[in-house]
Protein backbone atom coordinates (compact mmCIF):
# COMPACT_ATOMS: atom_id res chain seq x y z
CA UNK A 1 0.00 0.00 0.00
CA UNK A 2 2.47 2.37 0.59
CA UNK A 3 4.79 2.24 -2.68
CA UNK A 4 1.26 2.93 -4.26
CA UNK A 5 0.86 5.93 -2.66
CA UNK A 6 4.15 7.16 -3.12
CA UNK A 7 2.92 6.49 -6.95
CA UNK A 8 0.12 8.40 -6.36
CA UNK A 9 1.69 11.23 -4.25
CA UNK A 10 4.47 11.82 -6.57
CA UNK A 11 2.78 11.58 -10.51
CA UNK A 12 0.39 14.12 -8.44
CA UNK A 13 3.11 16.53 -7.20
CA UNK A 14 4.51 15.94 -10.78
CA UNK A 15 1.17 16.86 -12.60
CA UNK A 16 0.81 20.25 -10.64
CA UNK A 17 4.54 21.48 -11.61
CA UNK A 18 3.98 20.97 -15.20
CA UNK A 19 0.09 21.58 -15.28
CA UNK A 20 -0.18 24.75 -17.43
CA UNK A 21 2.60 22.87 -19.80
CA UNK A 22 0.14 20.37 -19.90
CA UNK A 23 -3.02 21.86 -20.17
CA UNK A 24 -2.32 23.63 -23.12
CA UNK A 25 -1.33 20.40 -24.92
CA UNK A 26 -4.51 19.41 -23.98
CA UNK A 27 -3.31 16.58 -21.53
CA UNK A 28 -5.69 16.23 -18.68
CA UNK A 29 -4.82 15.44 -15.24
CA UNK A 30 -7.20 12.61 -15.67
CA UNK A 31 -5.07 10.65 -18.24
CA UNK A 32 -2.23 11.24 -16.55
CA UNK A 33 -2.96 8.84 -13.57
CA UNK A 34 -4.54 6.39 -15.84
CA UNK A 35 -1.51 6.11 -17.76
CA UNK A 36 0.26 5.63 -13.95
CA UNK A 37 -2.35 3.47 -12.59
CA UNK A 38 -1.79 1.29 -15.32
CA UNK A 39 1.88 1.21 -15.39
CA UNK A 40 1.41 0.58 -11.48
CA UNK A 41 -1.20 -2.26 -12.25
CA UNK A 42 1.10 -4.19 -14.77
CA UNK A 43 3.33 -5.18 -11.35
CA UNK A 44 0.71 -5.59 -8.94
CA UNK A 45 -2.37 -7.33 -10.81
CA UNK A 46 -2.43 -9.95 -8.69
CA UNK A 47 -2.85 -7.62 -6.18
CA UNK A 48 -5.60 -5.34 -8.01
CA UNK A 49 -9.11 -7.48 -7.41
CA UNK A 50 -8.33 -7.98 -3.75
CA UNK A 51 -7.97 -4.31 -3.15
CA UNK A 52 -10.58 -2.88 -5.44
CA UNK A 53 -13.14 -5.65 -4.06
CA UNK A 54 -12.75 -4.93 -0.36
CA UNK A 55 -14.73 -2.59 1.93
CA UNK A 56 -12.18 -0.41 2.46
CA UNK A 57 -12.43 0.62 -1.20
CA UNK A 58 -15.99 0.56 -1.30
CA UNK A 59 -16.59 3.37 1.52
CA UNK A 60 -13.36 5.44 -0.04
CA UNK A 61 -15.64 5.43 -2.83
CA UNK A 62 -18.88 5.75 -1.23
CA UNK A 63 -17.30 8.76 0.22
CA UNK A 64 -15.65 10.36 -2.70
CA UNK A 65 -18.81 10.21 -4.52
CA UNK A 66 -21.00 12.16 -1.61
CA UNK A 67 -18.36 14.90 -2.26
CA UNK A 68 -18.42 15.41 -5.70
CA UNK A 69 -22.44 15.01 -5.86
CA UNK A 70 -22.55 17.75 -3.43
CA UNK A 71 -20.24 19.81 -5.68
CA UNK A 72 -22.00 18.95 -8.43
CA UNK A 73 -25.16 20.21 -7.25
CA UNK A 74 -23.12 23.56 -6.02
CA UNK A 75 -21.61 24.52 -9.45
CA UNK A 76 -25.05 26.65 -11.01
CA UNK A 77 -24.84 30.16 -10.35
CA UNK A 78 -27.71 32.39 -10.42
CA UNK A 79 -30.34 30.45 -8.10
CA UNK A 80 -31.76 28.68 -11.44
CA UNK A 81 -32.22 25.04 -10.79
CA UNK A 82 -32.25 24.40 -14.26
CA UNK A 83 -29.31 26.89 -15.99
CA UNK A 84 -30.27 30.08 -18.70
CA UNK A 85 -32.37 27.39 -20.79
CA UNK A 86 -34.18 25.27 -18.11
CA UNK A 87 -36.26 23.62 -21.09
CA UNK A 88 -34.09 22.09 -22.77
CA UNK A 89 -32.20 21.17 -19.14
CA UNK A 90 -35.41 19.67 -18.14
CA UNK A 91 -35.84 17.64 -21.38
CA UNK A 92 -32.45 16.10 -21.14
CA UNK A 93 -32.65 15.05 -17.58
CA UNK A 94 -36.41 13.84 -16.88
CA UNK A 95 -36.77 12.35 -20.92
CA UNK A 96 -33.77 11.40 -23.09
CA UNK A 97 -31.87 10.12 -19.46
CA UNK A 98 -34.68 7.47 -18.97
CA UNK A 99 -34.95 6.80 -22.64
CA UNK A 100 -30.51 6.23 -22.57
CA UNK A 101 -30.94 3.89 -19.58
CA UNK A 102 -33.72 2.01 -20.60
CA UNK A 103 -32.23 1.52 -24.22
CA UNK A 104 -29.29 0.40 -22.93
CA UNK A 105 -31.40 -2.29 -21.03
CA UNK A 106 -32.80 -3.51 -23.44
CA UNK A 107 -29.70 -3.78 -25.66
CA UNK A 108 -27.88 -5.52 -22.77
CA UNK A 109 -30.58 -8.00 -23.07
CA UNK A 110 -30.05 -8.84 -26.76
CA UNK A 111 -26.47 -8.63 -26.13
CA UNK A 112 -25.48 -10.39 -22.50
CA UNK A 113 -28.72 -12.67 -22.42
CA UNK A 114 -26.72 -14.51 -19.19
CA UNK A 115 -27.23 -11.16 -17.41
CA UNK A 116 -30.02 -10.45 -14.79
CA UNK A 117 -32.41 -7.21 -15.46
CA UNK A 118 -30.72 -6.01 -12.00
CA UNK A 119 -27.08 -6.12 -13.29
CA UNK A 120 -28.01 -4.71 -16.64
CA UNK A 121 -29.56 -1.76 -14.84
CA UNK A 122 -26.28 -1.25 -12.96
CA UNK A 123 -24.40 -1.28 -15.89
CA UNK A 124 -26.58 1.07 -17.62
CA UNK A 125 -26.16 3.42 -14.35
CA UNK A 126 -22.93 3.00 -15.17
CA UNK A 127 -22.16 3.62 -18.85
CA UNK A 128 -25.22 6.40 -19.44
CA UNK A 129 -24.38 9.45 -16.92
CA UNK A 130 -21.90 12.15 -18.58
CA UNK A 131 -18.98 13.68 -16.81
CA UNK A 132 -16.81 16.16 -18.39
CA UNK A 133 -13.40 15.11 -16.61
CA UNK A 134 -11.99 13.37 -19.88
CA UNK A 135 -12.99 16.66 -21.65
CA UNK A 136 -12.68 19.48 -19.52
CA UNK A 137 -12.01 22.20 -22.45
CA UNK A 138 -15.10 21.52 -23.87
CA UNK A 139 -17.06 23.53 -21.78
CA UNK A 140 -14.94 26.59 -22.27
CA UNK A 141 -14.49 26.31 -25.55
CA UNK A 142 -15.48 29.07 -27.34
CA UNK A 143 -16.10 27.48 -30.31
CA UNK A 144 -18.79 25.70 -29.39
CA UNK A 145 -21.88 27.57 -28.75
CA UNK A 146 -22.16 29.38 -25.19
CA UNK A 147 -26.02 27.76 -25.08
CA UNK A 148 -24.74 24.49 -25.96
CA UNK A 149 -22.28 24.39 -23.40
CA UNK A 150 -24.97 25.67 -20.21
CA UNK A 151 -27.23 23.10 -20.97
CA UNK A 152 -24.72 20.23 -20.77
CA UNK A 153 -22.70 21.97 -17.88
CA UNK A 154 -26.38 21.48 -15.86
CA UNK A 155 -26.77 17.89 -17.22
CA UNK A 156 -23.52 16.84 -16.04
CA UNK A 157 -23.75 18.50 -12.60
CA UNK A 158 -27.37 16.95 -12.20
CA UNK A 159 -27.59 13.44 -14.00
CA UNK A 160 -25.68 11.57 -11.53
CA UNK A 161 -27.94 13.08 -8.24
CA UNK A 162 -30.74 11.69 -10.22
CA UNK A 163 -29.12 8.34 -11.48
CA UNK A 164 -27.87 7.51 -7.73
CA UNK A 165 -31.49 6.33 -6.44
CA UNK A 166 -31.66 4.14 -9.78
CA UNK A 167 -28.31 2.58 -9.01
CA UNK A 168 -29.00 1.73 -5.05
CA UNK A 169 -32.38 0.11 -6.31
CA UNK A 170 -30.64 -1.72 -8.66
CA UNK A 171 -28.00 -2.99 -6.09
CA UNK A 172 -30.61 -4.29 -3.73
CA UNK A 173 -32.31 -5.69 -6.53
CA UNK A 174 -28.92 -7.49 -7.68
CA UNK A 175 -28.85 -8.62 -3.87
CA UNK A 176 -26.05 -10.61 -2.70
CA UNK A 177 -24.89 -13.95 -2.32
CA UNK A 178 -27.01 -14.85 0.21
CA UNK A 179 -30.38 -12.56 -0.36
CA UNK A 180 -32.14 -11.74 -3.60
CA UNK A 181 -34.79 -9.75 -3.87
CA UNK A 182 -38.42 -8.83 -5.88
CA UNK A 183 -38.44 -5.41 -7.65
CA UNK A 184 -41.47 -4.99 -5.09
CA UNK A 185 -39.27 -5.81 -2.01
CA UNK A 186 -36.34 -3.62 -3.62
CA UNK A 187 -38.63 -0.71 -4.35
CA UNK A 188 -39.95 -1.09 -0.56
CA UNK A 189 -36.33 -0.94 0.54
CA UNK A 190 -35.26 2.02 -1.70
CA UNK A 191 -37.70 4.86 -1.48
CA UNK A 192 -37.40 4.62 2.55
CA UNK A 193 -33.72 5.32 1.81
CA UNK A 194 -35.29 8.21 -0.77
CA UNK A 195 -37.47 9.59 1.87
CA UNK A 196 -35.07 9.94 4.66
CA UNK A 197 -32.42 11.05 2.10
CA UNK A 198 -34.48 14.10 0.88
CA UNK A 199 -35.22 15.00 4.61
CA UNK A 200 -31.85 14.86 5.89
CA UNK A 201 -30.29 16.70 2.89
CA UNK A 202 -32.43 19.58 2.52
CA UNK A 203 -32.42 20.52 6.75
CA UNK A 204 -28.49 20.15 6.91
CA UNK A 205 -27.88 22.19 3.37
CA UNK A 206 -30.38 24.74 3.88
CA UNK A 207 -30.10 24.46 8.30
CA UNK A 208 -25.92 25.01 7.97
CA UNK A 209 -26.38 27.89 4.55
CA UNK A 210 -28.89 29.95 6.80
CA UNK A 211 -26.53 29.82 10.11
CA UNK A 212 -23.76 30.64 7.51
CA UNK A 213 -25.76 33.22 6.56
CA UNK A 214 -26.29 34.88 10.11
CA UNK A 215 -22.55 33.93 11.30
CA UNK A 216 -21.71 36.34 8.57
CA UNK A 217 -23.40 39.20 8.96
CA UNK A 218 -22.42 39.05 12.80
CA UNK A 219 -18.90 38.62 11.33
CA UNK A 220 -18.70 35.74 13.28
CA UNK A 221 -16.77 33.70 10.62
CA UNK A 222 -13.30 33.77 8.81
CA UNK A 223 -12.66 33.17 5.22
CA UNK A 224 -10.94 29.67 6.54
CA UNK A 225 -13.56 28.63 8.56
CA UNK A 226 -16.18 29.78 5.61
CA UNK A 227 -14.27 26.87 3.60
CA UNK A 228 -14.07 24.24 6.15
CA UNK A 229 -17.51 24.12 6.35
CA UNK A 230 -18.32 23.84 2.65
CA UNK A 231 -16.11 20.45 3.11
CA UNK A 232 -17.65 19.88 6.40
CA UNK A 233 -21.05 19.64 4.85
CA UNK A 234 -21.15 16.97 2.37
CA UNK A 235 -19.26 14.64 4.70
CA UNK A 236 -21.72 15.16 8.13
CA UNK A 237 -24.86 15.02 5.47
CA UNK A 238 -23.52 11.55 4.06
CA UNK A 239 -22.77 9.75 7.53
CA UNK A 240 -25.64 11.21 8.93
CA UNK A 241 -28.27 10.03 6.62
CA UNK A 242 -25.90 6.86 6.34
CA UNK A 243 -26.43 6.12 9.91
CA UNK A 244 -30.15 5.90 9.97
CA UNK A 245 -30.42 3.93 6.78
CA UNK A 246 -31.18 6.29 4.13
CA UNK A 247 -29.15 7.09 0.59
CA UNK A 248 -26.01 8.81 1.87
CA UNK A 249 -25.79 10.08 -2.39
CA UNK A 250 -29.06 11.13 -2.60
CA UNK A 251 -28.91 13.16 0.42
CA UNK A 252 -25.57 14.51 -0.36
CA UNK A 253 -26.62 15.97 -4.00
CA UNK A 254 -29.81 17.51 -2.21
CA UNK A 255 -27.89 19.41 0.50
CA UNK A 256 -25.84 20.92 -2.21
CA UNK A 257 -29.00 22.62 -3.87
CA UNK A 258 -30.80 23.56 -0.69
CA UNK A 259 -26.78 25.15 0.74
CA UNK A 260 -26.49 26.94 -2.91
CA UNK A 261 -29.89 28.15 -2.31
CA UNK A 262 -30.01 29.03 0.82
CA UNK A 263 -26.57 30.79 1.13
CA UNK A 264 -27.61 32.76 -2.07
CA UNK A 265 -30.62 33.98 -1.04
CA UNK A 266 -29.00 37.45 0.49
CA UNK A 267 -27.34 38.15 -2.56
CA UNK A 268 -30.89 37.59 -4.49
CA UNK A 269 -32.19 40.17 -2.00
CA UNK A 270 -29.45 42.90 -2.53
CA UNK A 271 -26.46 41.50 -0.07
CA UNK A 272 -23.41 41.77 -0.16
CA UNK A 273 -21.51 38.36 -2.02
CA UNK A 274 -18.44 36.67 0.78
CA UNK A 275 -15.50 37.36 -0.16
CA UNK A 276 -14.01 34.06 -1.76
CA UNK A 277 -15.65 31.20 -2.57
CA UNK A 278 -17.18 29.14 0.31
CA UNK A 279 -16.53 25.74 -1.95
CA UNK A 280 -12.87 26.63 -2.37
CA UNK A 281 -11.78 23.39 -0.37
CA UNK A 282 -13.88 21.13 -1.10
CA UNK A 283 -13.87 21.93 -5.00
CA UNK A 284 -9.92 21.25 -4.64
CA UNK A 285 -10.59 18.15 -2.19
CA UNK A 286 -13.02 17.02 -4.45
CA UNK A 287 -10.17 17.16 -7.20
CA UNK A 288 -7.96 15.47 -5.57
CA UNK A 289 -10.21 12.57 -4.94
CA UNK A 290 -11.04 12.54 -8.57
CA UNK A 291 -7.63 12.00 -9.49
CA UNK A 292 -6.89 9.15 -6.94
CA UNK A 293 -10.42 7.57 -8.90
CA UNK A 294 -8.37 7.89 -12.14
CA UNK A 295 -5.39 5.93 -10.94
CA UNK A 296 -7.67 3.11 -9.64
CA UNK A 297 -9.35 3.32 -12.64
CA UNK A 298 -5.80 2.45 -14.15
CA UNK A 299 -5.70 -0.08 -12.13
CA UNK A 300 -8.87 -1.91 -13.06
CA UNK A 301 -8.12 -1.77 -16.64
CA UNK A 302 -5.23 -3.73 -16.23
CA UNK A 303 -7.87 -5.83 -13.96
CA UNK A 304 -10.11 -5.94 -16.75
CA UNK A 305 -7.90 -6.65 -19.78
CA UNK A 306 -5.58 -9.89 -17.41
CA UNK A 307 -9.22 -11.03 -16.60
CA UNK A 308 -10.38 -10.76 -20.51
CA UNK A 309 -13.29 -9.03 -22.65
CA UNK A 310 -16.59 -9.33 -23.91
CA UNK A 311 -17.17 -8.27 -27.60
CA UNK A 312 -20.36 -7.71 -26.54
CA UNK A 313 -19.51 -5.43 -23.95
CA UNK A 314 -17.52 -3.88 -26.21
CA UNK A 315 -20.57 -3.47 -28.47
CA UNK A 316 -22.75 -2.45 -25.80
CA UNK A 317 -20.06 0.46 -24.67
CA UNK A 318 -19.97 1.87 -27.81
CA UNK A 319 -23.26 1.92 -28.56
CA UNK A 320 -24.07 4.17 -25.21
CA UNK A 321 -20.97 6.46 -26.27
CA UNK A 322 -23.17 7.30 -29.75
CA UNK A 323 -26.34 5.90 -30.92
CA UNK A 324 -27.99 5.60 -27.01
CA UNK A 325 -26.93 8.97 -26.22
CA UNK A 326 -27.33 10.98 -29.48
CA UNK A 327 -30.86 9.29 -30.55
CA UNK A 328 -32.49 10.03 -26.79
CA UNK A 329 -31.03 13.66 -26.64
CA UNK A 330 -32.56 14.20 -30.35
CA UNK A 331 -35.95 12.98 -29.15
CA UNK A 332 -35.69 14.96 -26.16
CA UNK A 333 -35.18 17.78 -27.98
CA UNK A 334 -38.02 18.06 -29.94
CA UNK A 335 -39.49 20.97 -30.04
CA UNK A 336 -36.77 23.22 -27.82
CA UNK A 337 -35.38 26.49 -28.41
CA UNK A 338 -32.08 24.60 -30.00
CA UNK A 339 -31.27 24.42 -33.49
CA UNK A 340 -30.93 20.65 -35.20
CA UNK A 341 -27.09 21.68 -35.51
CA UNK A 342 -26.65 22.19 -31.86
CA UNK A 343 -29.41 19.62 -30.60
CA UNK A 344 -26.28 16.99 -32.71
CA UNK A 345 -23.42 19.24 -30.62
CA UNK A 346 -25.32 18.17 -27.10
CA UNK A 347 -25.82 14.45 -28.39
CA UNK A 348 -22.58 14.02 -29.18
CA UNK A 349 -20.82 16.03 -26.58
CA UNK A 350 -21.40 13.34 -23.92
CA UNK A 351 -18.10 12.03 -21.77
CA UNK A 352 -18.23 9.42 -19.46
CA UNK A 353 -15.67 10.00 -16.35
CA UNK A 354 -15.45 10.18 -12.51
CA UNK A 355 -19.39 9.03 -11.94
CA UNK A 356 -18.72 6.05 -14.34
CA UNK A 357 -15.69 4.86 -12.48
CA UNK A 358 -17.69 5.10 -9.00
CA UNK A 359 -20.70 3.43 -9.70
CA UNK A 360 -18.38 0.43 -11.80
CA UNK A 361 -16.42 0.24 -8.61
CA UNK A 362 -19.60 0.03 -6.39
CA UNK A 363 -21.07 -2.39 -8.58
CA UNK A 364 -17.88 -4.20 -8.76
CA UNK A 365 -17.68 -4.98 -5.18
CA UNK A 366 -21.16 -5.45 -4.55
CA UNK A 367 -22.41 -8.21 -7.25
CA UNK A 368 -21.74 -11.51 -6.16
CA UNK A 369 -18.85 -12.61 -7.66
CA UNK A 370 -19.04 -14.33 -11.17
CA UNK A 371 -20.41 -13.09 -14.82
CA UNK A 372 -22.11 -9.89 -12.85
CA UNK A 373 -19.39 -8.38 -11.41
CA UNK A 374 -16.88 -8.80 -14.01
CA UNK A 375 -19.29 -7.48 -17.02
CA UNK A 376 -19.93 -4.76 -14.62
CA UNK A 377 -16.15 -3.85 -14.25
CA UNK A 378 -15.75 -4.45 -17.91
CA UNK A 379 -18.03 -1.97 -19.15
CA UNK A 380 -16.62 0.61 -16.84
CA UNK A 381 -13.28 0.25 -18.61
CA UNK A 382 -14.36 0.41 -21.70
CA UNK A 383 -17.10 3.22 -21.63
CA UNK A 384 -14.77 5.37 -20.02
CA UNK A 385 -11.78 4.36 -22.28
CA UNK A 386 -13.82 5.00 -25.11
CA UNK A 387 -14.56 8.93 -24.09
CA UNK A 388 -11.12 9.37 -22.79
CA UNK A 389 -10.50 8.50 -26.72
CA UNK A 390 -13.77 9.90 -28.54
CA UNK A 391 -13.91 12.96 -26.27
CA UNK A 392 -10.86 13.65 -24.73
CA UNK A 393 -7.92 13.19 -26.99
CA UNK A 394 -10.49 13.76 -29.78
CA UNK A 395 -12.52 16.17 -27.98
CA UNK A 396 -10.34 19.40 -30.05
CA UNK A 397 -11.81 18.02 -32.86
CA UNK A 398 -14.87 19.27 -32.85
CA UNK A 399 -13.95 23.02 -32.11
CA UNK A 400 -12.01 23.31 -34.83
CA UNK A 401 -14.60 21.52 -37.49
CA UNK A 402 -16.90 24.51 -35.65
CA UNK A 403 -13.89 26.90 -36.46
CA UNK A 404 -13.44 26.03 -39.98
CA UNK A 405 -17.32 26.31 -41.18
CA UNK A 406 -17.12 29.59 -39.37
CA UNK A 407 -14.30 30.61 -41.37
CA UNK A 408 -15.76 29.12 -44.34
CA UNK A 409 -19.26 30.75 -44.20
CA UNK A 410 -17.20 34.39 -43.36
CA UNK A 411 -15.07 33.89 -46.25
CA UNK A 412 -17.29 36.10 -49.79
CA UNK A 413 -17.75 33.46 -52.26
CA UNK A 414 -16.16 34.67 -56.04
CA UNK A 415 -17.82 37.72 -57.85
CA UNK A 416 -20.18 38.75 -54.80
CA UNK A 417 -19.64 41.21 -52.18
CA UNK A 418 -18.60 40.54 -48.88
CA UNK A 419 -21.10 40.26 -45.68
CA UNK A 420 -22.20 43.33 -43.73
CA UNK A 421 -20.43 43.80 -40.79
CA UNK A 422 -23.77 43.91 -38.63
CA UNK A 423 -26.73 41.58 -38.63
CA UNK A 424 -30.22 43.04 -37.83
CA UNK A 425 -31.34 43.04 -34.51
CA UNK A 426 -34.22 40.21 -35.36
CA UNK A 427 -32.22 37.52 -37.06
CA UNK A 428 -31.73 34.73 -35.23
CA UNK A 429 -28.58 33.61 -33.54
CA UNK A 430 -29.10 29.45 -34.06
CA UNK A 431 -25.63 27.85 -34.57
CA UNK A 432 -26.54 26.70 -37.75
CA UNK A 433 -26.77 30.37 -39.36
CA UNK A 434 -23.85 32.65 -40.73
CA UNK A 435 -22.86 35.58 -38.40
CA UNK A 436 -20.96 38.23 -39.63
CA UNK A 437 -16.87 38.05 -38.54
CA UNK A 438 -17.35 41.82 -36.88
CA UNK A 439 -20.39 40.82 -34.88
CA UNK A 440 -18.85 37.55 -34.12
CA UNK A 441 -15.83 39.16 -32.77
CA UNK A 442 -18.24 41.62 -30.49
CA UNK A 443 -20.37 38.78 -29.27
CA UNK A 444 -17.37 36.71 -28.18
CA UNK A 445 -16.68 38.08 -24.76
CA UNK A 446 -20.41 37.95 -23.79
CA UNK A 447 -19.99 34.50 -24.97
CA UNK A 448 -17.02 33.54 -22.38
CA UNK A 449 -18.49 36.02 -19.05
CA UNK A 450 -22.04 33.52 -19.54
CA UNK A 451 -19.88 30.58 -18.46
CA UNK A 452 -19.63 31.36 -14.92
CA UNK A 453 -21.06 28.20 -13.84
CA UNK A 454 -18.54 25.94 -15.00
CA UNK A 455 -17.17 23.59 -12.53
CA UNK A 456 -13.71 24.28 -10.91
CA UNK A 457 -13.17 20.20 -10.07
CA UNK A 458 -14.72 18.12 -12.61
CA UNK A 459 -15.59 20.69 -15.04
CA UNK A 460 -13.18 23.20 -15.21
CA UNK A 461 -13.11 26.82 -14.15
CA UNK A 462 -14.37 29.25 -16.37
CA UNK A 463 -10.69 31.08 -17.91
CA UNK A 464 -9.96 31.59 -21.52
CA UNK A 465 -9.42 28.85 -24.01
CA UNK A 466 -6.00 27.69 -24.95
CA UNK A 467 -6.32 27.70 -28.75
Amino acid sequence: MIPVLIVITAVMAGWSLLAGRLERLHVRASLVLVLAGVATGLFTHSEIAVALNSKIAQHVAEIILAVLLFVDATELRGGRLFGRDPGSAARLLLVALPLSLGATVLLGGLLLPELSGAVLLLIACVVVPTDFAPAESLVRDRRIPARVRNVLNVESGYNDGIVSPIFLFALVLAGSTTERRTPWQALATTVPFAVKALVIGTLVGALLAWLMNLAQRADFMTDQSRRIIGLVIPLLTYTSTVAVHGNGFVAAFVAGVAFRYVRQARQRHGGAAPAGSDLQLVEDTSALMTMVMWFFFGNAVVLAFVVGLDSSVLLLCAAALTVLRIVPVLLALLGSRLGWRDRLLVGALGPRGTTSIVFGLLAFNAVPDGPGANRALEATVLVVLGSLLMHGGGSMAIPRLLRARQRQRAVPAPGTQPAATTTPHHASSSAGEAVAPGAARAAEPVAGAAEGDCRATRRPAADPPHE
